[in-house]
Order: structure tokens, then sequence, then C-alpha cells
């Protein structure tokens, strides 16, 4: 009659164990086209994802006159920002800063001086 006792033991002992593997916590230097929960995990520093349903991947950052983000407190982009030395023209608005909806497009600062 010891024995169900037992085994409940044996498995509430082994389930952390089973579980442990899933919860190595995040994963760093991620390639594109790797998932992500954010863009810090991404070599190229944007964490991507199409819509508010697909699972986000690293994604390149935008280049010049492509859409861009700006960089957002959220960490995962539905656009993502400008590579380095280019700048998101976008208008930040209060709700689209919220809802991570404010795109722009990537503009290289150098080329307003030469027009």
């Amino acid at each position: 009659s010891m024995l169900p006792a037992r085994l409940l033991l044996a498995l509430l002992l082994l389930a952390p164990a089973l579980s442990a593997p899933q919860e190595r916590g995040l994963i760093f230097n991620l390639d594109t086209g790797e998932l992500c929960l954010q863009s810090a995990q991404c070599k190229s520093g944007c964490c991507h994802r199409a819509n508010g349903l697909s699972l986000a991947r690293c994604a390149p950052k935008a280049a010049e006159s492509q859409e861009c983000s700006p960089k957002s407190i959220y960490g995962v982009y539905y656009k993502c920002p400008c590579e380095r030395g280019l700048t998101c023209d976008a208008d930040k608005t209060i709700v689209g800063s919220i809802t991570n909806s404010d795109f722009g497009v990537c503009r290289d600062p150098q080329d307003s001086y030469r027009r």
C-alpha cells in the first residue's frame, strides 16, 4: 500500500529535472532567421515579427530608404531599426510609440546637407 506514495514522491522529485532543459534562459548571438524573444539576442540587433500572431525571428537591420521603426522599448519590432549611420525618419506619435506602429524610412543624415 506504500507503493503509490513512493511513486508519487519519485515523480515529484523527477518533474523539475524533466522540465529544466527548456528553461535555459535567453540564448544570445542568434543568426538571422532564428527564433527570438528580444532584439538583444540577435547578432543583427533586430528581433522582428511580421504581425501580432507570427513568431519573432532575428532579421537584418533596415537599409537606406527601407521602412524602419525608431528604437523601441519593446525589444521586438514589426519593422527593424536602421543600419548604423542611418536615421529613422518617423513621426513619433504618443499613440504610435505605445502601439509600436510609428514606422518611418531610413535616411542618411548626410544626404540632407547635400540637397
